[in-house]
């Protein structure tokens, strides 16, 4: 509840005084002057003198009502409409080999997974799903807006599940398949590797090409060091190696991939280049909020006013007649 004009209700100040004078007035002695009250002195007080204190206490009720009903109080119901234009995002993720080189923190794999997973926890109104590859492309998790889901699908992904091999352009047609029949005003493929084509049998370009023409925006990134990556591999006979083996991204390519469809190329040397790259693709995809107010008053004063104006009448009536004192 609030108040349309709650100025009124300073005069709330002047009602301890009104009370205070009503208290002392019906506490005053004066009266008509006897002989002799002896006879008087063994009757108790009445019913009457007992209550005499009841017409104070209605003018300062209704005195007070009539200030709250003066300041307007009102029930105020707020109503808020939200529409969310919402996103729909295909995470397509390297399982390859590869991207356990320990050029990231601690591998490439781990840090991807751990920033696509803040990457989810940023969403609101986006469905999000999810593709690996390596020689082959899977559906991880197909697009929903239940992120906890998404998070239980990301964390079980791992390398080497899938047979060794980069198929980027068989991991974009099939994100390409699973944005096409979506009603989303934007969509939008992020595109995470650290290798080349060198499987499957459509090219990255013609995926692109694809998603173009369905409106799909592709968003690249590389992930790795320039030059050489420490790199773990298990011997047969030296047992758990570490070696350094080139970084071999091919940039041309994911460049022209993300420029053909409208969207970008990212090269993330270290954990927290990645960590930036996906905040900034967060701030090019934010999903369109617009939110209505609609605000309902309904006016409560007369609660307040014909309370108050009966308690002050009562309070006339009872001090003229019931509680009228003499002189």
């Amino acid at each position: 509840m609030g108040f349309a004009q709650p100025y009124w209700l300073i005069l709330l100040a002047i009602i301890p005084v009104v009370a205070w004078r009503a208290w002392q007035a019906a506490r005053s002695r004066s009266g008509m002057r006897f002989s002799t009250t002896a006879s008087a002195m063994s009757v108790g007080p009445s019913l009457r003198t007992r209550l005499r204190f009841v017409p104070a206490l209605l003018r300062v009720a209704g005195l007070t009502l009539a200030i709250i009903a003066m300041a307007r109080p009102q029930d105020r119901n707020v109503i808020r409409e939200r529409f969310a234009e919402g996103v729909d995002i295909i995470m397509v993720l390297d399982t390859s080999t590869s991207m356990r080189a320990e050029d990231f923190r601690p591998n490439r794999f781990e840090a991807a997974k751990a920033v696509g997973a803040n990457f989810i926890n940023g969403r609101t109104s986006d469905r999000v799903g999810l593709v690996v590859f390596a020689a082959n492309a899977y559906t991880q998790a197909p697009l929903t807006l239940d992120y906890a889901f998404l998070q239980q699908m990301l964390a079980e992904v791992e390398v080497g599940v899938i047979e060794d091999g980069t198929a980027i352009g068989t991991a974009l047609a099939m994100a390409v398949n699973r944005l096409k029949d979506t009603e989303a005003k934007s969509k939008v493929i992020i595109l995470l590797t650290d290798g080349q084509n060198n499987r499957g049998e459509l090219s990255p370009e013609t995926a692109a090409e694809v998603a173009r023409t369905l409106g799909v925006r592709i968003y690249a990134i590389g992930v790795g060091q320039h030059g050489e990556a420490p790199f773990v591999v298990d011997h047969p006979f030296a047992g758990r190696q570490r070696r350094m083996v080139p970084v071999e991204i091919d940039e041309e390519m994911l460049q022209a991939v993300a420029d053909m469809t409208g969207g970008q190329y990212f090269r993330a040397t270290n954990n927290r280049a990645l960590a930036d790259i996906y905040d900034q693709i967060g701030e090019l995809e934010r999903t369109k909020i617009e939110e209505r107010s609609y605000l309902d008053f309904e006016e409560k004063y007369v609660s307040f006013l014909f309370p108050g104006l009966l308690f002050l009448f009562l309070d006339v009536l009872f001090s003229t007649t019931l509680f009228r004192r003499f002189p």
